[in-house]
Order: structure tokens, then C-alpha cells, then sequence
């Protein structure tokens, strides 16, 4: 059921529109997503933790939502914002509508917001931090009393409040051939805020995967005995995340192959010296080009991150990868001197183009590259 709801930014600026879901203020750091299809997998992205959507596209819960598409169990997001919240929806997949998803899993929306008014807003001014209220104007007070107590994402480690409790082997590839599996090494995943699309790829291309929680130590990880470690995406700041680079730091002394995406390219980096920093609106959609250095070829990537790593940070011993063709910021690193390499974006995708999934099969060969060296 709908109700009267305001969206309040941190400038002052208030949209009203008609909230569904449930009917609780939130707030979070507002992010516009530029992809024109997959919301659901968007929306259940672990790496949304503290943040509201706003959708570009002006169709979103068209075709429901079905049992099958959620890249977690949990909505992270504070909450999204969508132009219109549709009457119907239509797909011989889908089990219920968006507005009763969002309600099971406790979570807010609001429609009948201009997203391209605020989307500008957004790439003009950066990232904001915004608040979904229920009500009407005379929300606002509440509103921005809860806005004054959020200080951003920002020096905030979200990954150890997304992350499994207790480890798991993931068993399943990806569609259609869920059990096809062409390796047996054992991966294990850290759990930074892992999507399920990740954790099938390894599935599907490396074998046995086991997930762990994102504070295990260097003593109970090596216990698990992994041909490699793969470093999951995740949402907040990396720097806070102190836990994660300790142990990727010993990881990287044993010669250990190690691949990372997102929140784990970021970790990566600050463990071999290099910096990061806040983007000023973040990446966050499925048509991002992104450029390999070497070969010069472009991809078009799905990207969701508002942090990266500062290119002129690099030491020697670590090469850029890939660069953002939007933006010239670093996509993708790779050290000289140890079987290390991880990528901003998300070659997993979901959603999203699949062009990087090679990335998975060169995880693959650098494990088997590094067992004939030792």
C-alpha cells in the first residue's frame, strides 16, 4: 500500500512523492544508477549498504520481482527512488510486485520523483546525503534531524556488518548449467558484502568455494588450506577496514594468488601502499567503458563504487590494469612481484555486460602458474 512520503537532501532541497514498502524514515548517501535493466539484482547489492538508489531509467518494477534474480538474501540499501511506481507488473517469472518485496524486506522506496532533475542535481553537486521520509512537508523537521545524525559514508567500514557470520561452501554455477564445474581448486571467498553472481563464476570456473566472514585471520583462513583468496566487492570507505589489510599484507608474504573486486581491488591496494580516496558521485551503472591498458581493447563494464584507488599512488612493483574511459580513474591493478590482481568494477555483472568474465579464467591460470613454481 502507498502513502504519502518526502525526499529530503542534504542541501535543503525536498522532493514529495508517494513512499511504499514500509513506512520507516531512512537515510543514506543518495547515488544515481544509470543501468536500464536489472533492478532487482541492484537493489539486493550488499555493496548499497548506507546508500539510497535513484534509478535513471524510468521503468523500474515493471516486471516484478521472481525468486531467483537476488544477489543477496537481504536488502542493505536504505532505500530507492524510482520516477514512477508502476500499477501492474508482468513477467512469467516474477512471484510478487516491487513495493512488496520492499516491504519484506523492510525497506522504503518513493515514486513520482523527477530523477532526471535530480540526477543532475547529483553529477553537479556529488553524492548527497538524503532521507526518505513517510509523510508530507510536515515530515521535513524529522527528516532532517535524522539527516543532521548521518555523517556520511566516509571513514565508515560497513564490510563487517554485511558479511556472512559463519563460513559456507557455495555450491552452485551459473545458469543455466548450475552444476557445471571445470576445476577443483579450493577458493576460498572473503565476505566483504559478496554478490552470488561472483561466488557462481568461481564456482563455475575454479571449483570448490568456500565463504568466510570478513574479520577471519591470517591463522583460521591458511586452516581452510585454499589454492587462492578471492576478495569479495562491499560497501563504505576501505581505509577503516584495517582487519582486511592486515591479513591480505601476510597473504601477499606467502605468494598466495589472490584476486579482488570492488571493495576487495580497494583493499588490495592499500595492503601493497597505495591510496584511495571519495569520488565525487561514484560509478554506479551497467554501461561503463573501461579500457585494458596493454592490449587497448574496451569493455563495457557494470560498475558500482564510490570509492577508488589513486593512480598516482602506485609503487613500482604494482602496474594500472585498466582505466574508466568516463573519467580516466583506475579500474584494475596487478603487482609485478607476487600472483596478485584485482579490478574495480564488476566482470561478474548482474546485472550487466559479461565481457570481463575472463578475469575468472586468468584467476584461474595464475593458481595453476604459481603451483608449478612451488
Amino acid at each position: 500500500m502507498s502513502f504519502p512520503a518526502i525526499l529530503i537532501l542534504e542541501d535543503g532541497s525536498v522532493y514529495e512523492g508517494l513512499g511504499f514498502g514500509i513506512q520507516e524514515l531512512s537515510v543514506g548517501e543518495i547515488v544515481f544508477n544509470t543501468s536500464m535493466s536489472g533492478y532487482q539484482e541492484i537493489i539486493t547489492d550488499p555493496s548499497y549498504a548506507k546508500q539510497i538508489i535513484a534509478f535513471t531509467h524510468p521503468h523500474i518494477g515493471n516486471t516484478g520481482v521472481n525468486d531467483e534474480d537476488s544477489e543477496s538474501e537481504n536488502i542493505f540499501a536504505s532505500g530507492i527512488v524510482i520516477k514512477d511506481l508502476p500499477n501492474n507488473y508482468s513477467n512469467w517469472r516474477a512471484t510478487q510486485s516491487l513495493e512488496s518485496f520492499l516491504e519484506s524486506k523492510n525497506t522504503i522506496g518513493i515514486a513520482g520523483v523527477n530523477t532526471r532533475a535530480l540526477t543532475a542535481k547529483l553529477r553537479d553537486h556529488g553524492s548527497l546525503k538524503a532521507c526518505i521520509a513517510p509523510g508530507n512537508k510536515n515530515s521535513i523537521d524529522k527528516a532532517k534531524e535524522a539527516l543532521s545524525e548521518f555523517n556520511g559514508l566516509q571513514g565508515l567500514d560497513l564490510a563487517k556488518e554485511v558479511t556472512t557470520e559463519n563460513s559456507f561452501f557455495w555450491e552452485e554455477g551459473t545458469w543455466p548449467n548450475y552444476h557445471e564445474v571445470k576445476n577443483d581448486k579450493l577458493i576460498v571467498a572473503i565476505d566483504f558484502g559478496v554478490k552470488k553472481n561472483i561466488l557462481r563464476l568461481l564456482r563455475k570456473h575454479l571449483g570448490r568455494v568456500e565463504v568466510v566472514n570478513a574479520q577471519i585471520n591470517f591463522a583460521e583462513l591458511m586452516e581452510h588450506k585454499p589454492d587462492g583468496v578471492f576478495l569479495s566487492n562491499g560497501p563504505g570507505d576501505p581505509e577503516p577496514c584495517t582487519y582486511a589489510i592486515e591479513l591480505i599484507q601476510k597473504l601477499l608474504e606467502i605468494n598466495i594468488p589472490i584476486f579482488g573486486i570492488c571493495l576487495g581491488h580497494q583493499l588490495l591496494a592499500l595492503s601493497g601502499g597505495c591510496k584511495t580516496y571519495k569520488m565525487k558521485f561514484g560509478h554506479h551503472g551497467g554501461n561503463h567503458p573501461v579500457q585494458d591498458v596493454k592490449s587497448k581493447t574496451v569493455f563495457i563494464t557494470s560498475q558500482n563504487h564510490g570509492f577508488a584507488v589513486e593512480s598516482s599512488s602506485l609503487p613500482d612493483n604494482i602496474i594500472p590494469t585498466h582505466i574508466s574511459l568516463f573519467d580516466q580513474s583506475l579500474q584494475g591493478i596487478e603487482f609485478q612481484d607476487k600472483p596478485a590482481f584485482s579490478f574495480q568494477g564488476h566482470p561478474e555483472a548482474s546485472p550487466g555486460p559479461h565481457e570481463l568474465e575472463s578475469l575468472f579464467i586468468k584467476f584461474n591460470s595464475m593458481i595453476e602458474i604459481n603451483a608449478k613454481k612451488n
